[in-house]
């Protein structure tokens, strides 16, 4: 058996121009959960991730807390749908910053019904594949994992949908869930499947006991 470790980045900027950088929190979990794995003696025989800012950097931090470097692969079928251009097919004002609780929540109202719209076809967010073609992206690292690393430990930092699109394909859900699935899993949580050649199952979903501490409470983040 191999071991694959998919991680979601560490927090974002959520509701900043630039989303796609991690926040000063997003930096600590992200070494944090490197420390963690040290701890454990943990090392990995591949680095894989998507080619975002946010995953780079997550995946920097979790070496630096690790005490160790390396040559991830970069896959591009692992990056994040981009939420403002599915929540514009089904609402195409601009929407008011979510620095409220109200706000927050009708954005995510407005993604649900964004994403169950494109994963039904309904729908072709402005420069996004298709829900096909973005599970396909995320499928074909998981045929990579398995075809390449059997009995290894693979790490993967990828972001929120293309993990909850692995774990649906793993688990076969609809797609109704694997969207519950995506809003659900938390910044830095580690979700693990073990894989032969042939498949995947799942171990753990959107676990993080790097950050069980009192000190880190505080420290867990979904956005």
């Amino acid at each position: 058996m191999g071991t694959l470790y998919l991680v979601r980045h560490g927090q974002a900027s959520f509701g900043e121009a630039d989303y796609d950088r991690l926040s000063a929190l997003g930096h600590r979990q992200s070494v944090r959960l490197g420390e963690y794995f040290a701890e454990r003696g943990l090392r990995f025989d591949r680095l894989i991730t998507g080619t975002l800012r946010r995953h780079r950097e997550t995946l920097q931090g979790i070496l630096q807390g690790m005490g160790q470097s390396g040559d991830p692969l970069a896959w591009d079928g692992l990056n994040e749908y981009d939420s403002a251009a599915v929540i514009a097919t089904v609402h195409p004002q601009p929407l008011a910053k979510p620095d409220t609780p109200e706000l927050y929540r009708h954005h995510f109202r407005l993604l649900r019904d964004g994403l169950a719209q494109w994963m039904a076809g309904v729908v072709s967010p402005q420069g996004m594949p298709s829900y096909d073609e973005f599970v396909a992206g995320v499928t074909h690292a998981l045929d990579h994992v398995r075809a390449n690393h059997f009995g290894g430990h693979v790490l993967l930092v990828s972001s929120g949908g293309p993990i909850a699109t692995a774990v649906g394909h793993v688990l076969g859900t609809s797609p109704e869930t694997t969207i519950e699935l995506n809003l659900r899993i938390r910044n830095t949580a580690i979700t693990e499947f073990s894989f032969t050649p042939k498949r995947h199952a799942l171990l753990s979903f959107n676990t993080i006991p790097h950050l069980d501490a009192p000190a880190q409470r505080d420290w867990v983040t979904y956005a």
